[in-house]
């Protein structure tokens, strides 16, 4: 079915009326790209007229490879809410917030971008920005956004006026050229895999029964939780997937994607996904969530165990977090750093990016390469590390928590792999003990900017662990064949992990390092590969690349206890 109409038609609403099954449906265009306040009707918009000036399809420099990516998860509230940030009140819990790159808190430390920025990261990812059902527009309160209502149109209530179909796409659109002036590119999280309302939903009032997967009595599947699955596997599902995608990283210019619950999705729709955005840009990157809860077959589905058949693809890697840190399903629940030493068999797969390194570690799923592998301790889900620690040790000192936070954040920062880290984890965001603070208030979720100088000796301690990263390749290796001729762990007990990295063999300036996470509370004493003028750049709670102290003619090196050490030979 096709119509046409003449003349210039920008601005004009529209919905269609679906003749089907003896009803009429009016439904809103599945495909619209601009819409009335709350996504009730469609708009035509001439896309042109949305553009700002000096927009232009150039992104900030990136190699493509993930494991140079560097991502900081954010929510577009939890960005601007709080007093400690000195926005203007216009522009509080709206996309504009994240274009004033200059900010700065009342003790002139840096606000907002300006703080993300000095950081160090590369790619920004931002929570839902398209248009979700949860949260009434014309009266914004907070919600992550996992509801999504009309898929190609941004969220009106982070606009300046939800009732002017254009100024969501606008000011969206200035934010990403913000970012791209400040060197950061955008990753844009997706939910394909639920509605918020089947009922609702266009797709399912234009075709009913096709949009969902059903029980064999007719029920919708609930594999989501949220009472409804996309059929992702039929093929006119997955055209709107991929078209969608294509849409977004076109129109917008985004640098990434990441799939919410990817493993209720199939390999073949995602590895469309993944061959599209390549003729777009293949240094776009594709992150998910690879959990196995899908109500589609096994073999079909794009998740962890399967990751093989996604070559280009990474999924969140639960084995390092629930390793370092404990269970996130059990607030009690202790990880290595906090005193599980037997899970250190667990970092250390994710150390080498879950890839089959060795017959001594059992990945709980194995990757193609450490590109594959996203590798973190927080997330907006489930409670934050800072949270995570106090529940876990109920007993213990804020000295204690500065020191086992600053050990579990370099652990994945350091390793082989896509480092991944949530808004605030760098000045130890809590929220109160919330770990499901999808629409909870702002006072629980808004980020405390008086924590950057607060918690200042962490924050450091994380940008300059970053700045390692960024400038030695030694720790970014893209192949599973640089990782198993590159890193060789060192013997120690289970309480310490300590691994040597080859420099030499991928010209890095430091031809050999030394990596050691002590997680016991007493000092350890490593014996060092060889004797040899060792330079320290990582101890106690400093990090960075200038060197904290040399060890003369040494073969051996004392490390903290709770702490990380990083030295290398060379340069």
């Amino acid at each position: 079915w096709v119509t046409s109409l003449t003349g210039d038609r920008d601005g004009l609403v529209y919905t269609y009326s679906v003749a089907v099954n003896g009803e009429v449906n009016e439904v809103i265009d599945p495909y619209v790209r601009a819409a009335t306040i709350n996504g009730r009707r469609g708009v035509v918009v001439d896309l042109k007229s949305t553009d700002p000036s000096g927009w232009n399809k150039k992104k900030p420099a990136f190699s493509g490879k993930p494991t140079d990516a560097l991502i900081y998860e954010l929510h577009i509230r939890d960005l601007s809410m709080d007093e400690s940030a000195p926005f203007p009140d216009s522009v509080r819990g709206k996309f504009a917030a994240l274009s004033f790159p200059n900010l700065k808190g009342k003790s002139g430390q840096p606000v907002g971008v300006a703080a993300i920025k000095d950081l160090g990261i590369t790619h920004l990812h931002i929570l839902p920005m398209y248009d979700y059902a949860s949260v009434d527009e014309s009266n914004p309160t907070f919600n992550w956004g996992y509801d999504p209502l009309n898929y190609n149109v941004p969220e009106g209530s982070y606009s300046s006026n939800p009732n002017d179909p254009k100024a969501r796409i606008i000011e969206l659109k200035q934010a990403i050229q913000a970012l791209h002036n400040q060197g950061i590119r955008v990753v844009m999280d997706v939910v394909y895999n639920h509605v918020y309302d089947a009922g609702s939903f266009s797709q399912s009032k234009i075709v009913p029964g096709y949009w969902f997967r059903t029980t064999p009595s007719g029920a919708l599947t609930n594999a989501s939780g949220v009472g409804n699955d996309s059929a992702s596997e039929r093929s006119m599902v997955s055209k709107f997937i991929v078209d969608s995608v294509k849409y977004w990283a076109s129109e917008y210019n985004l640098g990434g994607f990441r799939f919410d619950l990817m493993g209720l999705h199939d390999i073949e729709t995602m590895t469309k996904v993944r061959n599209e955005l390549n003729k777009i840009d293949p240094s776009i990157i594709i992150i998910g969530e690879g959990w196995n809860m899908g109500t589609h077959p096994e073999e079909i589905r794009a998740t962890q165990r399967n990751i093989k058949s996604l070559p280009g693809i990474a999924v969140f890697n639960d084995q390092i977090r629930d390793g370092v840190k404990g269970s996130v399903f059990d607030s009690t629940a202790k990880g290595f750093v906090t005193g599980d030493f037997i899970k250190s068999l667990s970092v250390k797969a994710g150390i080498v990016g879950n890839i089959q390194f060795s017959n001594d570690l059992s990945p709980s799923f194995t990757t193609l390469s450490p590109a594959q592998s996203v590798n973190y301790v927080e997330a907006h889900d489930n409670n934050t590390l800072e949270d995570k620690i106090r529940l876990s040790l109920p007993h213990v000192i804020d000295v204690e928590v500065a020191r086992l936070h600053r050990l579990a954040g370099s652990i994945p920062i350091l390793a082989q792999g896509v480092p991944f880290i949530h808004a605030g984890q760098e000045f130890q965001r809590s929220k109160d003990g919330d770990s499901n603070s999808y629409k909870s208030s702002d006072k629980i979720n808004a980020l405390n900017w008086e924590l950057v100088t607060r918690n200042a000796v962490t924050r450091d301690y994380y940008k300059g662990l970053m700045e390692i990263r960024k400038n030695h390749a030694v720790f970014r290796l893209s192949t599973t064949a640089q990782v198993r001729g590159s890193l060789k762990f060192l013997p120690a007990p289970n309480s310490v992990i300590a691994y040597e990295l080859n420099g030499a063999k991928v010209k890095d300036k430091w031809k050999q390092i030394v990596v050691i996470h002590n997680a016991n509370q007493s000092e350890f004493k490593l014996k060092l590969p060889k004797k040899g003028d060792w330079k320290v750049v990582v101890e106690g709670d400093k990090a960075g690349l200038k060197t904290l102290r040399t060890l003369k003619k040494s073969a051996t090196v004392d490390v903290a206890g709770q702490s990380t050490t990083v030295l290398f030979l060379g340069e």
